[in-house]
């Protein structure tokens, strides 16, 4: 299948999604790019108003990326808050489900037809200094699950799983020592995984990893992370 049609990027300013969103253009999809000022996306009403939005302006919708999260702050587990909380779970995991929810219509109707939710390593993996962002990914992992199967035949769900691939760069060194490849990944790396899944037409229900090893541990040598 062709990669070409319209698409939603949510998340699509960000560093990982405004990658993810150019290079899609480059692939033939006309794009929403879509960051903050389009639209909060822990609010329903603002999922439900972008994705129609989007689809009226780019004439449908194809494939929608949800590259939009928030609460990837480190905390002790004690000082944990309940806006920490909402903050994690908001436009990760509620804004998952609904942009889902509002976008499902526009995808059946379409030869493509794919929604890709941009989960983290930390789905899988317990990261005490990020209890709330590892409980969200891990519901947003579930949900591409969940609604593979209530989508089937006519959508296709897929997740992808980024390990460290933008990192600032005091944490590099110590970052690529904690993947098998002893190396970081890039958003470059994300994107070329979304633009696989537009050509996977047998692929659905499933989260690709891409983490140079990160969920199988440090480099032969390297001490495990602390």
């Amino acid at each position: 299948m062709a990669s070409s049609g319209a698409a939603l990027v949510t998340g699509g300013t960000g560093r990982v999604g405004s990658v993810v969103s150019r290079r899609l253009e480059r692939e033939g999809f006309r794009i929403k790019a879509a960051g903050r000022p389009d639209g909060d996306l822990r609010s329903t009403e603002a999922a439900r108003a972008l994705v129609e939005r989007t689809a009226e302006e780019l004439g449908g919708l194809d494939l929608v990326v949800h590259a939009a999260a928030e609460g990837f702050v480190p905390k002790p587990v004690a000082e944990v808050t309940e806006a920490d909380w909402e903050a994690a779970f908001g436009a990760t995991a509620k804004g998952s489900f609904f942009v889902a929810q509002a976008a499902a219509p526009h995808l059946r109707e379409s030869e493509l037809g794919l929604l890709v939710l941009l989960e983290d390593v930390a789905a899988y993996q317990p990261w005490p200094s990020f209890a709330p962002h590892c409980a969200a990914k891990a519901a947003q992992a579930m949900l591409t699950r969940v609604l593979a199967r209530a989508l089937a035949p006519d959508v296709r769900v897929c997740g992808i799983a980024p390990g460290p691939v933008a990192v600032p760069p005091e944490q590099e060194e110590r970052r690529a020592a904690e993947t098998l490849l002893g190396r970081l990944g890039s958003p470059e790396d994300v994107a070329e995984a979304v633009v696989y899944l537009t050509r996977a037409e047998f692929v659905t229900g499933t989260s690709l990893v891409v983490d140079g090893g990160r969920l199988l541990g440090p480099a032969p040598g390297n001490p495990l992370p602390g």
